[in-house]
């Protein structure tokens, strides 16, 4: 994956996104990260991201909010816990991918056309609506909204296969209390 270098003015950083990480994740260790790279070394998927964990890091402490909300770095993390476990700053790094992956769903800055949010925010939908995953519903909206019905036709003999098994149906699963439910999240929307 290539990147291109941007330079940026300091108009354009926003100092109060390390704030914003740090309340999102719950990680006020951020300002500990002395850069020595372990989390990078400890990640199975460095290899695959535009930045390291310690890179996103770094550019999270600077403000760069752009290139970070727009990175592939959280969205590839494999919530393993190998950088955070190893950190000797014992910064949360997995929360704070997935509070970099919340914020770029809230401001809608994320790859596009990249399926993992994608699929994030249909699996989100599905379930505040019914209370229960769907997943031919899931995988029919994500190849869809991705534009890849190549690859929806690819998988139609393993969801063929899965059907005759039971293990996948064409009805939409539910819960009874929706009510319920929807108090819930509305209570923990509330919380948080």
């Amino acid at each position: 994956m290539e990147t291109q270098e941007k330079v940026y003015y300091e108009e354009e950083l926003n100092p109060e996104f390390l704030d914003t990480i740090k309340e999102l994740s719950h990680s006020n260790e951020i300002d500990r990260c002395i850069q020595c790279g372990t989390c990078s070394s400890s990640c199975p998927d460095a290899a695959y991201m535009d930045f390291t964990p310690r890179k996103i890091i770094a550019l999270t402490k600077g403000g760069f909010e752009e290139t970070v909300l727009k990175s592939f770095t959280p969205w590839l993390c494999a919530s393993c816990y190998n950088c955070q476990v190893r950190c000797p700053s014992q910064i949360k790094i997995t929360d704070v991918m997935y509070a970099i992956k919340r914020k770029a769903i809230q401001e809608n800055v994320y790859p596009s056309r990249f399926p993992i949010p994608v699929m994030y925010k249909e699996m989100h939908k599905i379930l505040t609506k019914n209370g229960r995953s769907s997943e031919l519903w899931l995988m029919l909206n994500l190849y869809l909204k991705t534009l890849n019905p190549i690859g929806l036709i690819k998988m139609a003999p393993l969801g063929l296969k899965l059907m005759k098994t039971g293990r996948m149906s064409l009805k939409k699963e539910s819960i009874k209390n929706k009510k319920q439910l929807k108090k819930l999240l509305k209570a923990v929307k509330e919380n948080t």
